[in-house]
């Protein structure tokens, strides 16, 4: 017998990016579009994040990107981010060309910089809705 909990929608295959390298985590910021990075570890609130970043994931897609890194396994690049407390999220965005004035340069090298931006708002596909209007992160289709 299940139970409706709200929860799964059926949102056909996982919009989730998981974490697998820094090398593809650079490719995904060169895409230009937002990216939520949720830093996980093994717990009952995983388990509920898991389930908002994927309704979140679903809805907002293509405009912002999703991915998960377990830091157990990737414990290298979750220590860069400094943080005491698991799971958090950040959100990478505007990877804008840096304008470099008055030098001419190879235009095929393009520098990306990126603002991370903390995620302290309500975890929730609306929480998050309500972060991208607050930064200004176009999250759907202009109407």
């Amino acid at each position: 017998m299940r139970y409706y909990t709200g929860y799964p929608k059926d949102l056909g295959h996982s919009r989730v990016v998981h974490f697998t390298s820094e090398r593809e985590f650079v490719q995904l910021l060169h895409e230009g579009r937002p990216v939520v990075v949720a830093f996980t570890i093994r717990g009952n609130y995983t388990k509920h994040l898991d389930r908002v970043l994927e309704e979140s994931a679903a809805e907002f897609y293509p405009h912002v990107k999703f991915l998960r890194v377990e830091c157990p396994k990737y414990p290298g690049f979750c220590i860069t981010r400094q943080k005491k407390e698991y799971p958090f999220i950040e959100i990478f965005h505007s990877p804008a060309q840096a304008a470099i004035q008055g030098r001419v340069v190879d235009p095929g090298i393009t520098r990306y910089s990126v603002k991370v931006l903390p995620f302290n708002y309500d975890l929730s596909a609306y929480g998050f809705r309500e972060f991208f209007k607050r930064h200004n992160i176009q999250s759907s289709d202009a109407k």
